[in-house]
């Protein structure tokens, strides 16, 4: 029986029952003793399920795939400044996405910061540049008014990392009760102007194109982006690496900006006008020498119709009604990927299997980085589903990422493609998915190496390296055992090599829940 609200409730209590007032209601967490009291508030709170992370980039990169999903933001428990600075990576991941996210960091008792104890650090300058809102609570009877300004800064169009710094004697103390939740600050309108400069650029004859992130690539703003392509015959674009879109059967379908400056370029060679809808105008992952950081085409204008704080979907709404476009855009068929003549292994069968068996509504949390990226558009006629991508660039999100997504979604399958060096990053999310007995299929692409670095020596110039350089691409010095590391975290594994042993074990996994992994070697 949990106990009601009290006049003699901690700070953390009131915390607690702040968030979960505010619409707060999973808690991903790895605390440490600052967080005690935070932690005895769960058995007396309804409203909150907490879900224990092995390292925090698990804790971030989950809330941040949770999110994803939902919209909404989940709580992170971290211990002190170095529990924050271990979850930092994936903690960039969501800020460059962004979602909204609360990250509660507990930190010493106010009166034991002056000793400089051994855990003691500046947990603010660790916060900062990972999030939008920081704030460290003063006393134990500010801390719940504290956490609703908190989820109301996490709320904010498009989403924020709101990082609340909790010391410890702030949640031991009276505090005097919860705190209502505060309005949520919900995408800002786009002005008039800004869709009658786009609708006098879709009406020059010009070639267009629309390049669309965010809440654009889902739901009604991807349609009202699919009934303007049709009546215009402007080309539908995303970012290399976009958080969430909706793909498959019955959905329109949106090209993928290539990776590297070279092909980008000429992918969008001829485009006039580039229509940006919660996007910036495309850059380059990296600088290279002799090549541009910008890619917009010479002669090209990007065009912004609805910056990422605005209301994307009701831009391109009120665009397609502008110019009369009620025709629904044209979905892709679903015509799934054909079967790979049998034999060894490769990264293009992987795909084209996935494609073939990937039950309707799943969602896939994509890390395959070298080895999935050209075969992307394989799964475009495959069954409805979303797909996450790394949107920041920090690798070792994928499985925290689908971890965080079976949790928003537990009635939708998740197949998280995972490159091997990157899965090493947060391998304990295996653990959470046995935990928590989550609904996710990972296939890691086992090919023993960081090969996207051994493509990049030659994008920066180098050339070639020499044995030393090499060695530290090399990932089968001893080879990594999938097998074993996934069962040593209760998830049941297998190992396979073919065509036709993959097919097996990918179909059999679709049809069964739970937790499982196929390393697959190419």
């Amino acid at each position: 029986m949990h106990e009601p609200a009290s006049a003699t409730m901690n700070g953390a209590e009131s915390l607690l029952r702040t968030l979960v007032a505010s619409g707060v209601e999973v808690c991903f967490a790895n605390p440490g003793t600052s967080e005690m009291h935070f932690v005895g508030a769960l058995d007396r709170v309804e409203g909150m399920r907490a879900v224990l992370g092995l390292f925090e980039g698990v804790v971030t990169g989950a809330a941040d795939g949770y999110a994803r999903m939902t919209g909404k933001p989940a709580v992170t428990l971290l211990h002190l400044g170095p529990g924050l600075a271990n979850g930092l990576a994936n903690l960039h991941n969501a800020r460059k996405v962004p979602v909204p996210m609360v990250n509660i960091i507990g930190d010493h008792a106010s009166a034991h910061q002056r000793f400089d104890a051994p855990l003691t650090s500046d947990v603010a300058a660790f916060a900062r540049p990972v999030s939008h809102w920081v704030h460290s609570s003063p006393n134990a009877r500010s801390v719940a008014s504290d956490a609703a300004r908190a989820v109301q800064a996490a709320r904010t169009a498009p989403g924020q990392i709101a990082s609340l710094i909790l010391p410890a004697d702030t949640a031991w103390l009276a505090a005097d009760r919860p705190a209502p939740p505060l309005p949520v600050l919900g995408p800002a309108p786009v002005s008039d102007s800004a869709v009658a400069q786009a609708v006098a650029a879709l009406r020059t004859g010009g070639p267009v194109a629309f390049l669309l992130r965010g809440e654009a690539l889902t739901g009604p703003g991807l349609a009202a982006a699919g009934r303007i392509a049709a009546k215009t015959g402007a080309r539908l674009i995303c970012d290399t690496f976009v958080p969430r879109v909706e793909r498959g059967a019955g959905r329109i379908a949106v090209e993928r900006l290539p990776y590297r400056p070279g092909p980008a370029l000429d992918f969008l060679k001829g485009i006039e006008t580039l229509i940006l809808v919660g996007a910036q105008a495309p850059i380059a992952f990296f600088a290279y020498p002799g090549q541009p950081s910008e890619l917009t085409p010479p002669g090209c204008r990007p065009l912004p119709l609805a910056f990422p704080h605005e209301d994307g979907p009701g831009a391109l709404q009120a665009l397609a009604e502008a110019i009369g476009a009620t025709a629904p855009g044209r979905a892709t068929p679903h015509r799934p990927s054909a079967f790979p003549a049998d034999g060894a292994l490769t990264a293009e069968g992987i795909m084209r299997i996935v494609g073939h068996f990937l039950p309707e509504n799943a969602i896939i949390s994509d890390e395959t980085i070298s080895s999935g990226f050209p075969f992307y558009p394989l799964s475009e006629t495959a069954a409805p589903h979303d797909s996450l991508q790394l949107s920041g660039g920090a690798i070792g999100d994928g499985m925290p990422v689908a971890t965080g997504a079976a949790i928003a979604c537990p009635d939708r399958k998740v197949v998280s493609l995972q490159a091997d060096g990157s899965a090493m990053y947060t391998l304990q999310s295996l653990w959470t998915q046995a935990r928590e007995n989550l609904d996710v299929t990972t296939v890691i692409y086992a090919n023993r190496a960081y090969q996207v670095l051994v493509y990049e020596v030659e994008g920066v110039g180098l050339g070639s390296v020499g044995p030393k350089g090499r060695s530290l691409f090399d990932l089968s010095n001893p080879v990594l055992d999938w097998v074993k590391l996934a069962e040593g975290m209760g998830v049941e594994a297998v190992r396979v090599e073919t065509h036709a042993a993959f097919a097996d074990a990918f179909k059999a996994a679709m049809g069964q829940r739970g937790p499982r992994l196929i390393e697959a070697v190419i």
